[in-house]
């Protein structure tokens, strides 16, 4: 029901290879900056991604959130990288039961 809440769901979900768990954080349309270079566009989309990479992948440690800025049903959240390099960046939509899904997201900010 906070905003932040999405990174904590995004960790559990991504460690128990919940593909399908990690695209219903996301708005149907949503758009993800992921791969480095290109976008995923929609919740499907998203699904895949996520599908095809989750079973190659080490376990997700949790990062501390940054201040979340908030205006009416937006939010911009943020997390710095435990390995110092860039950001993570979300903006995240208030839904009519009063959660919070993903709308865009940049998972890998300021990385070459």
């Amino acid at each position: 029901m906070h905003p932040e809440d999405l990174t904590r769901l995004f960790v559990e979900r991504a460690n128990a290879k919940d593909a399908e768990g990690l695209a219903l954080l996301y708005e149907e349309d949503a758009v993800m900056a992921y791969p480095p270079g290109s976008e995923t566009v929609g919740r499907a989309a998203i699904q895949k991604l996520w599908a095809d990479l989750l079973p190659k992948m080490p376990a997700f440690e949790p990062e501390a959130p940054l201040p979340t800025l908030i205006s009416g049903d937006l939010a911009l959240t943020s997390t710095p990288p435990r390995d110092g390099a860039g950001a993570r960046a979300q903006v995240v939509r208030r839904q009519p039961d009063g959660s919070w899904l993903r709308v865009l997201d940049h998972p890998e900010l300021g990385r070459s």
